[in-house]
């Protein structure tokens, strides 16, 4: 067996007194500085924790070598809704004013390290203006994601009308902050093949339910089991960074498992649990037993069916290696990508100025047709084409033919014969939960497994997230949908583990995916599934524009390219359980007209209406009888557009 950890052995070891984030924070906030006990439940018993008593300090700095104390700004200087970054000496930090309250927390999201004074502060939240994670602007904690690591917090105190921010050097400078967590306590009773929660996947869902599990005081055994032969990675850099080798992609380094005591088992493969045994089978014939399941399996690629399709140098992408292979193999070589998918095309993007030639072969006759629409699909395909992709479209690949055991070339069913010495399927994928049919757990006809607003399964005690499911979305009025993207397998680890936990806490979070493509993102929130038209603001051949999807009269997702944060907007009035209309964002001026911007208010129909303003005006048309405004929504003219980012 493989692994960070091989097969333990059953240790007994004494209780080490830990402090969640949750509970300390109302530690720090209670009158008498002296903690309640922490109560959770392990196999239904109670267990009790007092946590040590310490003087109240809302946010301890231990080391005064460490700390860095500065006057940043005037209190008139900021208006309630204001955020700015702050220059302490050593580094910068976030000032935000909110209701008349001052906060002060890191500048950069933990993600990949977005500015986040340019992103969206509403109802005490800040939204990334690139990938749309949202973090508490009083405890910096993260609500959304993708990233798995809040912001530092910082004191501010106000003097003689004057701003002043206490902070740690070292905070500034990593511009992170890892929750304090629980560690494991090894019970006698547990054996090599018994555990309390069992996850079975290492992805992004199974690493935040056990991070989750930690947080929020969980001290029993967790393990989780990965065909994988790594520790858990960024999984989306596989075809947006694609020489990046495992170490530069994990999400985690390997003492983080074990100063927590989360056990990866890697290269093990379940094939069959047994739901009324509570018991897990593994390939090579180990069993572990379980008290708490969560099923995080993702997909498995789809592969080619013609003749050829085993050959050497073709590729599913699944694994670093596979990755760096490709890389390789492709430099100054022919490459020939089957399928305009997400990962067909980042990688056809990624080989274009390493390989001698690119093809894309697709059974459409646009690229993200279904996804992005026609229009936005053939500016997409513009793009590529003027960085030298060839695409061979409404076709498919009848043969790959070799010469001396390689890939030679790709013979399409329209006739045409491609010269290729790699070749990569991008052709979409499939649940990985086949291991799943015999264990009464209910899966669909597609073979997704169906799951509650609380990531549970039909079964007490097994929980399922991430590509393998299909959830109640309340943004589509909680319609069964499948969402195989980063950031939603985040949020259904953190709600299952919640839900473990006896929280009853139901997801409610709004879709959002990035793209990234020759220098450029494509951002997208909502769920656009069965869109019934598109409505185009900006310049698709400029590569600037909004494109908001709508079905009937509801905009039900939004895309766009250059044009940040508009994205993390939408979201953030969707997530505020908002509904837009269609007329509010079918308005007759472009966004690229001069010195126009549009925002969105909210009127006394307690829907979304849009109002056409001069920049800096600071009254709103006379038939808008404006109530409170949480959030505005600014398209700003291409002179404004912040700096196209490709991540």
């Amino acid at each position: 067996m493989g692994g960070c950890f091989s097969k333990p052995k059953p240790v007994e070891v004494k209780i080490e007194v830990v402090i969640p984030e949750k509970e300390r924070s109302k530690e720090e906030m209670s009158p008498n500085g002296k903690a309640s006990p922490l109560i959770y439940k392990v196999n239904g018993t109670a267990r009790h924790y007092h946590l040590e008593e310490h003087p109240i300090a809302s946010i301890p700095y231990h080391n005064p070598k460490d700390v860095v104390e500065a006057s940043v700004c005037h209190v008139k200087d900021l208006e309630n809704g204001q955020m700015r970054e702050v220059d302490l000496g050593c580094g910068k930090a976030l000032l935000i004013k909110e209701s008349g309250e001052f906060h002060a927390v890191g500048h950069k999201c933990p993600h990949y390290g977005a500015p986040l004074v340019k992103g969206i502060l509403s109802k005490g939240r800040v939204r990334c203006p690139w990938h749309g994670a949202c973090f508490n602007i009083s405890t910096g904690d993260i609500e959304d994601f993708p990233s798995l690591d809040s912001l530092p917090r910082f004191q501010v105190k106000i003097e003689k009308e004057k701003v002043y921010i206490r902070a740690s050097k070292q905070a500034l400078q990593t511009q992170r902050r890892t929750k304090m967590m629980a560690k494991c306590i090894s019970l006698s009773n547990y054996n090599l093949s018994s555990t309390n929660v069992l996850i079975i996947g290492a992805g992004a869902a199974g690493l935040v339910c056990a991070e989750t599990l930690r947080q929020e005081g969980f001290s029993d055994r967790i393990v989780m089991c990965t065909m994988d032969r790594h520790l858990p990675y960024d999984r989306p850099k596989l075809s947006k960074s694609m020489d990046s080798h495992p170490e530069q992609i994990a999400l985690r380094p390997k003492e983080f498992f074990c100063t927590y005591d989360i056990e990866v088992l890697t290269e093990m493969q379940v094939v069959a649990v047994d739901v009324k045994s509570k018991i897990a089978v593994f390939k090579d014939g180990f069993k572990m037993e379980y008290n708490k399941l969560l099923i995080a399996t993702g997909n498995t690629p789809k592969t080619l069916s013609c003749k050829g399709k085993e050959m050497e140098n073709v590729f599913n992408i699944r694994t670093p290696e596979d990755a760096n292979r490709v890389v390789k193999l492709a430099t100054s070589k022919n490459v020939v990508i089957v399928g305009a998918s997400f990962l067909g095309m980042e990688v056809a993007a990624y080989l274009a100025e390493r390989a001698h030639s690119v093809s894309l072969v697709e059974l459409e006759h646009v690229p993200f047709k279904k996804f992005f629409g026609e229009r936005v699909g053939r500016a997409v395909m513009k793009m590529f084409e003027n960085n030298r992709v060839k695409f061979y479209m409404q076709t498919e690949v009848s043969e790959l033919r070799e010469q001396e055991g390689k890939l030679k070339e790709v013979v399409l069913k329209s006739g045409k014969v491609l010269r290729a010495d790699v070749c990569v399927v991008g052709v979409g994928a499939v649940p990985a939960t086949g291991f799943l049919k015999q264990s009464g757990i209910n899966i669909d006809s597609k073979g997704f497994i169906v799951v509650n607003k609380m990531m549970q399964t039909n079964i007490p005690g097994v929980f399922a997230a991430g590509d393998a499911v299909t959830f109640p979305l309340a943004l589509r009025n909680n319609k069964k949908v499948n969402v195989p993207h980063w950031q939603m397998a985040h949020m259904h680890g953190r709600i299952a583990a919640l839900n473990m936990l006896a929280h009853g806490t139901e997801i409610s979070t709004v879709p959002y995916l990035w793209t990234a493509m020759f220098g450029k993102s494509i951002r997208y929130a909502g769920h656009g599934e069965g869109f019934d038209d598109v409505v185009i603001q900006g310049d698709l051949d400029e590569l600037k524009f909004v494109a908001f999807y709508t079905k009937s009269d509801e905009v039900v997702a939004v895309a766009s390219m250059n044009y940040d944060p508009i994205v993390s907007k939408v979201a953030e009035v969707l997530a505020a359980g908002r509904t837009i209309r269609k007329r509010d964002v079918d308005f007759p001026a472009t966004l690229t007209q001069p010195g126009a911007f549009h925002s969105v208010v909210l009127t006394p129909r307690q829907d979304l209406a849009l109002d056409l303003v001069e920049p800096h005006t600071t009254g709103l048309s006379p038939w808008i009888q404006t109530v409170q405004i949480p959030l505005q929504i600014f398209l700003p003219s291409s002179r404004s557009t912040l700096p196209p980012s490709s991540v």
